[in-house]
């Protein structure tokens, strides 16, 4: 049971933990003023992380951002010095789980164990699969025996039946360190991903895409990134949008959908730092026709499996022509989407990720986190 606070009755204060020069805070402060609000308290989280934690006051909404693209911050969760190098996201996880753990006191809009369970992609896929959300099979859901090294890997592949897998990180973003990876009866392999090798062997991301063929090669990229934690699924075939495969993100506030983006490519990593271009949401749509109100329904209950964590970027694979769709993956920060406003019909219309937050939080964490009232709904004419 929640405790009664002062955010019930709306007398709360905004609260960001995050890096407060990332685009991502200012953005947030940018919509609370825009909202009449006073500009959120900026809790730093590489304060967070040398003083071994933080206290909040019980009238304060407490939402954490991400942690990333900042280098000092992650050095000391990652241990690296260069934040283009793939490696350390096993240390990251707990380094990130631990800070989590060490803020105190607030009304927090994300749960502490939700989020060690989005940041873990095995886990997330197993939750999701236990609920009954459509999912790509997978050899490596759940808590079980971690990857060991290219050999176990080949070899857990072929107990499932699978010659085409997504390899991630499991605790990896931004598609950092994912190889697709397609394996033939004849001995041909290929592996498409944005992961540089240095002449040292050492890991980095990189902006271009590119394949690699020789085995040795990509059995050393996947033995490198094994102590990390490695999730294996299916390869779903996506559909095409205006000739491009297609996937899309959308976001979840308080239960409901409220943006999207899809992300379109030529290869089989869409995302738009790595030369992915943005769909057209109405072609999206058209598409889907009928099958559209399914795909919302499905990110809905995908986020339902988080129920006390306000917001989540969901992945749909659109598959069969647009009849179907599975979930590919669940993010706890997926709301950078800039110039995006809420869908049609949903409680968002006209209002940005942030400003969506902003107003869905007070009531859904007062109500005990539940959606959006229907008497916030505006559905345009």
């Amino acid at each position: 049971m929640i405790s009664a606070s002062p955010a019930r009755s709306g007398a709360y204060r905004w609260v960001v933990v995050g890096n407060g020069e990332n685009r991502r805070v200012r953005s947030f402060r940018a919509a609370a003023v825009a909202a009449g609000l006073p500009a959120p308290r900026v809790v730093e989280w590489l304060d967070v992380l040398r003083a071994g934690g933080h206290g909040f006051t019980d009238d304060e909404l407490v939402r954490l951002d991400s942690p990333g693209e900042h280098a000092e911050v992650d050095r000391v969760l990652r241990g690296v010095t260069d934040p283009t190098r793939v490696e350390g996201t096993g240390r990251w996880y707990a380094g990130f789980a631990a800070a989590v753990a060490s803020l105190r006191g607030g009304c927090r809009l994300d749960d502490p164990v939700e989020l060690g369970v989005l940041f873990d992609k095995r886990l997330c896929h197993a939750r999701l699969a236990a609920a009954g959300v459509p999912v790509p099979a997978s050899p490596t859901s759940g808590p079980g025996t971690p990857v060991g090294d290219w050999g176990d890997l080949r070899a857990r592949m072929r107990a499932a039946g699978l010659a085409r897998v997504f390899v991630k990180i499991a605790h990896g973003s931004s598609a950092s360190g994912v190889l697709a990876l397609e394996t033939h009866s004849s001995g041909r392999i290929r592996a498409t991903t944005s992961v540089e090798v240095s002449p040292s062997g050492a890991l980095h991301n990189s902006l271009r895409v590119r394949r690699y063929h020789a085995e040795a090669e990509i059995a050393a990229i996947v033995d490198r990134l094994a102590p990390d934690g490695l999730h294996i699924e299916q390869w779903i075939p996506k559909s095409a949008l205006q000739g491009r495969s297609c996937d899309l993100r959308i976001l979840v506030v308080a239960g409901r959908a409220t943006h999207l983006v899809a992300r379109r490519s030529a290869v089989p990593i869409t995302n738009l730092h790595l030369g992915g271009e943005r769909g057209d949401p109405d072609a999206v749509r058209a598409a889907a026709g009928e099958h559209w109100p399914r795909a919302l329904e499905l990110a809905e209950r995908a986020a339902a499996c988080f129920p006390r964590t306000l917001c989540v970027g969901v992945d749909l694979l659109p598959t069969t022509h647009w009849r179907e769709f599975v979930v590919g993956e669940v993010n706890a920060f997926g709301d950078l989407l800039p110039r995006v406003t809420g869908l049609p019909g949903s409680p968002a219309v006209g209002m940005d990720t942030y400003a969506a937050q902003i107003a869905a939080a007070p009531r859904w964490y007062g109500a005990g986190r539940t959606a959006f009232a229907p008497e916030d709904e505006h559905v345009p004419a």
